[in-house]
């Protein structure tokens, strides 16, 4: 007969004789795992039932070496003053065995340090003999402390699980606030702060933002288990304001340059406060508003709750620290031989003339002291002893990116931001959202 006549077998035929086929061959090759039949008698399978084995003297010998039953399991979650005797008390275990667990190595040392809230998971074996403990130490490592079945000595090791890194992408225009808009537009509170660290060089974000400013982010966004659970770094950013856009990179040493590798960081702040909002802007016509005459103001006043931190605009030594009827508490430092700034109306001073004081460092915290009206930050800038406009004046620069090294990083600066388009030009033509965490 021809083979092209044959009924065509089901599949589901054909996978099943293929696993009795490799059941029987089993049986051949492994004669001292498994016994054979006697010799006269025939078998005759059929799909669908179950045969016997008969498992040898030898196989029996194997059997020892299987793994255990699975361990019964107690959850304890650390109180309150709760110690690890407590803990293991409240499980039934005894001191002899938390001192045996807690000298294993220096691992097990974290044991000892607990805090509210700690898990400790108990593996006990169908005896009730302690066979493991895993302590969850972050999201992503855990203490495991497993018994040596041979000698009933205890090892510990931390294990790590693995993380997948994928590349995200957040924009925004600005309507009301920058932080409402990131806030809107996905970015966590720390990812928030991090854009304006990144462009507080260039950007007085208490006075400079605008509605119509926007921004664009590329970071990595951190998963586990499919499942997103943290970010990381920021790749890349652009920020415009007020028709000016600057561009952030970040670069293999960890630091941000802009698109040309000239470094973002400068030697002073444009704003030296975590504002909350603005009184007044820089003006040299100014009314005072104490006495009512028109008075230069050189410099500006940043309103925000009494006690926020102020932080020193640049490195540099306190040349005063001190009070008077005018300024209240105040702060002066010099930068540099070439550059002053002064601090002024605080609550609190916490630097000492003569001390070396580092950019954002925090200096003294804001208040109503001295000749005020209410509650701000009077912050001056001068150069060469000429007040200037903080928020205009040209900073210099950090280090920037030079030769070779910065030929690469400018090519890599090229492809991140290209990137930062694509995902824009997604986002524009297709009217979707990138997915955030």
């Amino acid at each position: 007969m021809n083979g092209s006549s044959l009924p065509r077998m089901p599949r589901i035929n054909k996978i099943l004789i293929g696993i009795i086929s490799s059941a029987v061959i089993a049986l051949i090759v492994a004669p001292e795992i498994y016994a054979e039949p006697p010799a006269k008698t025939e078998f005759k399978y059929q799909l669908g039932q179950h045969y016997p084995l008969a498992l040898s003297p030898s196989s029996a010998t194997t059997a020892k070496h299987l793994p255990h039953s699975a361990l019964v399991w107690k959850n304890h979650i650390v109180e309150n003053g709760e110690s690890l005797a407590i803990a293991f008390d409240s499980v039934g275990l005894d001191s002899a065995l938390l001192h045996q667990i807690v000298t294993t190595n220096s691992k097990t040392k974290k044991l000892t340090s607990l805090r509210p809230g700690d898990k400790l998971n108990f593996g006990f074996d169908d005896a009730g003999k302690l066979m493991e403990l895993h302590q969850p130490l972050t999201n992503l490592e855990t203490l495991i402390i497993k018994r040596n079945r041979d000698n009933n000595d205890f090892t510990a090791t931390i294990t790590k699980q693995q993380i997948e890194t994928q590349t995200n992408y957040a924009q925004a225009t600005i309507d009301s606030s920058f932080w409402s808009a990131a806030d809107k537009a996905g970015l966590t509170a720390n990812q928030i702060m991090e854009i304006a660290a990144l462009f507080g060089w260039d950007i007085d974000f208490a006075l400079d933002i605008r509605a119509g400013d926007k921004f664009e982010v590329l970071f990595e966004q951190h998963y586990l288990d499919g499942n997103p659970i943290d970010h990381g770094n920021i790749l890349a950013a652009t920020f415009t304001n007020m028709g000016q856009t600057f561009t952030a990179v970040r670069h293999d040493n960890g630091k941000y340059y802009d698109k040309d590798g000239q470094a973002m960081r400068k030697a002073f702040l444009r704003s030296p406060i975590n504002f909350r909002y603005v009184s007044s802007n820089f003006n040299p016509r100014r009314l005072h508003p104490v006495t009512k005459q028109v008075k230069a103001h050189r410099g500006t006043d940043y309103v925000a709750p009494i006690g926020t931190p102020i932080w020193a605009a640049g490195d540099g030594v306190v040349i005063e620290s001190s009070y008077n009827q005018f300024n209240g508490n105040y702060v002066f430092i010099r930068h540099n031989g070439n550059y002053v700034t002064k601090y002024l109306h605080m609550t609190k001073r916490m630097v000492k003339n003569g001390q070396r004081i580092k950019q954002g460092q925090t200096i003294g915290t804001l208040g109503g002291t001295g000749r005020v009206t209410g509650p701000h930050l009077h912050y001056e800038f001068l150069v060469n002893g000429q007040h200037q406009n903080p928020r205009t004046v040209d900073l210099p620069q950090a280090h920037s990116l030079s030769g070779s090294t910065q030929t690469v990083f400018k090519q890599q600066a090229g492809d991140k931001l290209e990137q930062v388009k694509s995902y824009s030009h997604l986002l524009a033509n297709n009217g979707i959202l990138l997915p955030q965490s």
